[in-house]
């Protein structure tokens, strides 16, 4: 049913809103790189152990493409923007994924841009905006850079991931993905940060679970949702990260909610009960083993 697909599919922004929290508590300090590199690739050569099914050479240059733009490109400048950038702007840069997903499907999709879609990225921008965003919040350059560039990545990736999305299952596809993006991730790695860092049993914790449940899990979840959601439905998910990092916060940190925040948790459920609703579902055929 398409009401289980979208229900699976928003559990990885929802888990994805943990990984502020456990950056900042479990991996202070620690270079994005090697943060992306531990992430991607264990938890990539994990999945091809499980499905024992190594990808055609032929797919190997898109795969290539989608692990940079999908991992080690995104999570890169992701970790960049969080350290950089206090969690409110990061997450707010971040927004901008579901317009930029709107236009680029119509460029490579030949998708329509429907209005209704525009409207609820937009509205979704600003209620993420009103839930994070603090009067205090100081800007800068290259952190609003790297989440303007992580916004753009991840949205070139939700795009290509969908146009090149091969006859094999979600586990599979995931596999591919995560084992590229951590390959390309490694020598970029040890050359930036030659002297890999001592961690703790605390770090190792952090980093089993951004790898595990925040990478392998989540993106098995959502690589399943963007073969068989429309495109602009499945990025609007994205403000469930946000919204479960504010509520995580709350919970966990004893952080206080505004009612400015309460305002924007309202406009970003509404912006996305717009895009879920008022936009047509689209499903592939249920032959494609993909699905």
């Amino acid at each position: 049913m398409p009401i289980r697909t979208l229900l699976l599919t928003a559990l990885a922004p929802a888990i994805w809103g943990s990984s502020y929290i456990v950056t900042t508590t479990f991996l202070p300090g620690h270079s994005p790189l090697v943060v992306a590199l531990l992430r991607a690739l264990p938890a990539g050569l994990l999945l091809l152990v499980l499905v024992r099914q190594l990808p055609p050479l032929s797919l190997w240059p898109k795969l290539l493409v989608l692990g940079a733009l999908n991992f080690s490109l995104f999570w890169t400048l992701l970790f960049l923007s969080a350290y950089r950038l206090p969690g409110g702007v990061a997450a707010t840069l971040g927004a901008v994924q579901p317009l930029i997903v709107v236009f680029l499907s119509a460029v490579l999709l030949k998708t329509q841009v429907r209005t209704v879609a525009v409207a609820a990225a937009l509205l979704s921008i600003a209620g993420v905006a009103l839930l994070v965003l603090t009067p205090a919040a100081k800007l800068d350059t290259l952190g609003v850079l790297a989440g303007l560039g992580g916004a753009l990545s991840m949205a070139a990736g939700v795009v290509l991931t969908r146009k090149w999305q091969p006859p094999v299952p979600p586990l599979t596809f995931t596999a591919w993905q995560l084992t590229a993006g951590g390959l390309l991730l490694a020598p970029v790695a040890l050359w930036m940060v030659p002297e890999m860092p001592v961690f703790t049993a605390a770090n190792i914790l952090g980093l089993a679970y951004m790898s595990l449940i925040g990478g392998a899990l989540t993106y098995i979840l959502w690589f399943r949702g963007l073969a068989r959601i429309d495109l602009s439905q499945v990025s609007l998910l994205g403000v469930l990260s946000p919204l479960s990092a504010v509520i995580l916060g709350w919970l966990l940190l004893g952080q206080t909610l505004t009612p400015n925040q309460m305002l924007g948790a309202l406009l970003a459920l509404f912006s996305l009960w717009l895009g879920q609703a008022r936009l047509p579902w689209r499903r592939r055929s249920t032959a494609n083993p993909a699905e």
